[in-house]
Parts: C-alpha cells; structure tokens; sequence
C-alpha cells in the first residue's frame, strides 16, 4: 500500500538585523487566533538545508556532544530520514493581520519552512520524572525560558 504525503509549509523563520520572527502565510493567518494567550509555542519546521537523499539514509551519527554513537532516532540530529525539526519558542508578540509571530530566538536558521504550530501545555508537554541516558543526565534540567538559539 503507497501512502503518498504532502506536506507544505504554512510559513517561514526570519532573521532581520536583530529580531527572528516567524511569517505565516496568509492563507494560515486565520489560524493564530488566541496563539498569543500562550507564553510559549512548539514549532515544527523543515531543516531544509540538511534535506539530501544521502542524509536521509544515515542511521547512526556521532553527537557533537559528549556522547556514544546514537541512533537518529535517540538523537536531535538534523541528519535523519525526514528532517522535521521541532523548537519550543517564547512568544513575544502576535501581528494577526501581517502574520508575524515575534520570538526571541530559534535554532532554525533563516528561510527555514515552518511545518506546524502547536501551543505549549505544561500539562501535556513535560513530564515530573524523565528518563534519559547517564550521558545527559547532567543536563540543564529545564530549557531557557527564551528558548534555544543558532549559537
């Protein structure tokens, strides 16, 4: 059974001088509505730069953190078999006409296509007691409250 999907973007990051925001298409505008209710956002976008048919059959990468060999799967990589990426942003500011979603900060870098929106809910988003490998168990234990940028 072929199980064709399309998937399109709804908008794109954007870096000018000193601010990052995120442009969502006009068609998609209509969507933000109350998104600004929220502190905070999960955005799915597409690491289109790392998307080559070589990429996506890599498996196994080597962290370049203080890590053993990973599986993609058990990683953040953007070298995977779709490089969908998903960043957790604080919004600042919502212009619902122009479509702009004002943030801090994202790891994404310029012109980056947006996938998805989904409005952060602590009560479905994190969880009391994670488990995670000895590797990363001296990680922070919570993200900035900006969220994660390109440096």
């Amino acid at each position: 059974m072929e199980n064709n999907l399309n998937i399109y973007p709804i908008g794109y990051v954007k870096r000018d001088e000193d601010k990052v925001y995120i442009q969502i298409s006009e068609t998609y505008r209509p969507a933000l509505k109350s998104l600004d209710d929220f502190s905070h956002a999960h955005i799915i976008w597409w690491f289109s730069q790392l998307d080559d048919v070589e990429y996506r059959q890599i498996t196994q990468i080597e962290p370049p953190y203080n890590a053993p060999k990973l599986g993609v799967f058990a990683s953040r990589s953007p070298i995977r078999p779709n490089p969908i990426a998903m960043s957790i942003v604080k919004i600042l500011k919502i212009d619902l006409e122009k479509g702009i979603i004002e943030i801090p900060q994202i790891d994404a870098l310029d012109q980056s296509p947006i996938l998805d929106i989904k409005a952060y809910f602590p009560s479905c988003d994190r969880l009391k007691q994670p488990r995670v490998p000895n590797w990363a168990s001296n990680w922070p234990e919570w993200m900035p409250e900006n969220g994660l940028g390109l440096e």
